[in-house]
């Protein structure tokens, strides 16, 4: 099999990216390890930024975000006793829009065939050949026997765990990152959200975040240790512990249910640069892994995918291999923002193993100065409803 790009992963970066140079004419195939029913399976992040709205809008699959997505205009610090609004609408004329990754994910699966982008489930064992040179190829395995794809391009969007960044030779890359000593345990139940917006909230016994899929199906976390074990957290435990960690004001509203999933997350910090070895680009957690703070995974991904697919078309439609050359470098300069941003929302609202009382001071005086500081929530406002691409 021959194509322009051969693209590593099927979740939202890889169909993305998919759709968008399939719309622009290039030839593309996508391979995914598991199944359409496993990928649509996984629960994700749900906040969008205005950049993936804007690419689903291009696209023209917009319609179900439109008719489903939950428009937010702020969201809300708490420090245990109050509630700081920050008012993104106000304060930056824009907005984001709650939609489940997962429907994010059906919306670009279910309008492959109609789009002529062509994307091969099951494929086992998936190799990189030849990153280095101008005809890569990747072999895999399906139902036994072997298949090889050659291309001009290979786009890594297979995640942390995949193939594409360990197919870049040793040396070559630098990796740096942080692994946080906590984790998030997330709770999924068909039941109406306490605040029509989220919550992040900072307590004395640690952080707990209010969220949400619909108006019907709440997501809540709280952060716990390492080694806690998710049978020691029964539904009841934990809709106890988010009522005294998100503060009385929300407290009240919260309306407890069985729960549809439980798990828990590991936090981390990381990022390879650069982004781009020979024929090879990498997109979204294939090269960068941020806290969910502040929700920048997904929107990370997607701005990735942006930078990626107008290198390509560039390359393809106008032979302009600066385009390829300078994405790295365009890449990892928004990356790095946001990597500040979750980190340092992440440090604001945890409370770490190491913090002495001067560290809890910090995070009180920090709180204060936002709720009186106009321009204080104006930089986080422009931060998390995302900057430009």
């Amino acid at each position: 099999m021959k194509t322009q790009v051969c693209i590593v992963g099927a979740g939202p970066a890889g169909l993305l990216l998919g759709h968008l140079l399939r719309a622009e004419g290039i030839e593309c195939v996508v391979l995914e390890r598991r199944s359409p029913e496993y990928v649509l399976g996984r629960i994700r992040a749900g906040v969008l930024e205005r950049t993936t709205v804007s690419l689903m809008e291009r696209l023209g699959l917009d319609a179900r975000l439109k008719a489903e997505g939950l428009i937010h205009d702020g969201f809300n610090l708490a420090d245990g006793e109050r509630l700081i609004r920050i008012d993104i609408a106000g304060l930056t004329g824009k907005h984001v829009v709650v939609y489940g990754q997962t429907e994010l994910t059906r919306d670009l699966m279910e309008a492959r065939e109609e789009r002529g982008l062509e994307v091969i489930y099951g494929a086992a064992d998936v190799t990189l050949h030849e990153i280095e040179s101008d005809a890569p190829f990747v072999t895999f395995l399906k139902e036994g026997a072997e298949h090889r794809i050659d291309c001009r391009v290979i786009a890594g969007c297979d995640g942390s765990h995949g193939p594409s960044r360990r197919a870049i030779p040793a040396g070559v890359g630098t990796e740096c990152g942080r692994e946080y000593p906590f984790g998030w345990l997330g709770i999924m139940a068909d039941v109406p959200p306490c605040n029509h917006e989220l919550i992040y909230a900072n307590h004395a016994r640690g952080f707990a975040l209010a969220s949400m899929r619909s108006p019907t199906r709440s997501r809540y976390y709280i952060d716990v240790p390492l080694t806690e074990r998710m049978e020691d957290w029964p539904d009841e435990r934990i809709w106890d512990e988010l009522a005294i960690r998100l503060g009385p004001e929300a407290a009240v509203h919260i309306t407890r249910g069985p729960a549809l999933e439980k798990s828990i997350a590991p936090l981390r910090s990381y990022v390879f640069a650069p982004m781009r070895h020979g024929s090879l680009l990498l997109c979204g957690d294939a090269a960068h892994i941020v806290p969910p703070t502040g929700a920048k995974g997904l929107n990370l991904a997607a701005s990735d995918v942006h930078y990626a697919a107008e290198a390509l078309t560039k390359f393809f439609r106008r032979d302009d291999g600066e385009a390829v050359g300078t994405y790295s470098a365009r890449a990892l300069a928004r990356v790095w923002k946001s990597e500040r941003f979750s980190w340092s929302l992440t440090r604001l609202m945890h409370r770490f193993p190491e913090d002495g009382p001067f560290e809890r001071a910090m995070q009180v005086a920090e709180l204060d100065y936002i709720a009186s500081s106009r321009a204080a929530q104006t930089s986080i406002a422009e931060n998390y409803v995302g900057l430009p691409v």
